[in-house]
């Protein structure tokens, strides 16, 4: 007898036997109603453990090698670098030395005391992102008194120098400096960027009157955010708000260079000049064999040998804070 006509005498009978039936049914051999049901699946051996996500804490620095002459060092590998972390001989698990994309937020300032240099601020952005690697990112911040993320199609990011000098373009120079909030705005966005490589480019003669944020501020998330900022100031019109030492500071502080070209200097040179030192970068980088809770800022040093050559200048980050305080800065209210 099959299965089918089992179940039809089954069906015929179920008005006298309930309890019959429901029994045989439940007594029928699994493989004999294997066309009605699915199979169920094994439960997981108690004996595996689940598994483990673990986050690496990657520390990424660029590091420029310059010789007596300001000239870049290249050919090194791997082998000719030291790292160190609060004096503590780090492994290198990351090294490149090809140029390697990079994002780039260019801050241009739209104040007041920049209208006469506009022209310039405008011939220093397009020179940067026609010499940059075509594959950056790149976005810009104007600002006055006020901040705008200018955003080209509405992305996050641009790799087209049209856009980022239409985006420029766009803007006249009025109103008054929050230069610090506008270094806040292109730090947070640049926690956007896909690659490891990070920096801003600021445009400005220094100058701020209108930030509701200091320079701590700005110090304290560019460390943590390991970004390298680049200014060019352009300075010297007899105006009291110009500030350069503000630039060479936040360059020092970051391992990037501030840059004030003069009569003999072109600012498209400079832009040049920019576009190079992040092209021409080795990339190191490694995870902190630190395991405490300490997030306090952590010193860096980076040691290297090149045979055959005496006078040899190191430039990257003096150091930097944990990510777990990477986190946003606000912007404050008026």
């Amino acid at each position: 007898m099959t299965v089918t006509d089992l179940a039809q005498k089954l069906k015929q009978s179920a008005n006298c036997f309930p309890f019959t039936v429901l029994l045989l049914v439940c007594l029928l051999p699994i493989g004999g109603l294997a066309g009605y049901s699915q199979a169920v699946p094994a439960r997981p051996s108690p004996s595996v453990p689940p598994p483990i996500a673990v986050k690496a804490e990657l520390v990424v620095l660029p590091v420029r090698i310059i010789d007596g002459n300001g000239d870049f060092i290249s050919g090194l590998s791997v082998d000719d670098f030291r790292v160190y972390e609060d004096g503590r001989l780090q492994r290198i698990s990351l090294f490149q030395r090809e140029d390697t994309p990079v994002t780039v937020g260019l801050v241009v300032d739209h104040s007041r005391s920049m209208g006469p240099k506009l022209a310039e601020v405008v011939t220093a952005i397009i020179s940067f992102a026609h010499s940059s690697n075509p594959q950056d990112e790149m976005f810009v911040v104007d600002f006055n008194d006020s901040v705008s993320l200018e955003q080209p199609g509405g992305s996050p990011f641009t790799h087209e120098p049209r856009e980022i000098a239409r985006a420029v373009s766009a803007v006249s120079a009025d109103g008054q400096t929050a230069l610090y909030d506008a270094v806040i705005e292109g730090l947070n966005h640049l926690q956007l960027a896909h690659g490891e490589k990070r920096a801003l480019i600021i445009v400005s003669d220094g100058g701020d009157n209108a930030s509701r944020h200091k320079y701590a501020d700005v110090l304290a998330l560019a460390q943590r955010s390991q970004t390298v900022i680049y200014s060019i100031g352009l300075i010297g019109a007899d105006n009291q708000e110009e500030n350069p030492k503000v630039l060479q500071r936040l360059c020092n502080d970051t391992g990037g260079i501030a840059f004030f070209p003069d009569a003999t200097e072109s600012v498209m040179k400079v832009s040049a000049r920019i576009a190079d030192d992040l092209r021409e970068q080795y990339t190191l980088g490694f995870t902190p064999d630190k395991t405490d809770s300490n997030h306090s800022f952590r010193k860096i040093a980076v040691k290297v040998t090149a045979p055959g050559r005496r006078k040899i200048r190191v430039q990257t980050r003096p150091g930097y804070f944990s990510p777990e305080k990477a986190a946003p800065i606000e912007k404050r209210a008026p």
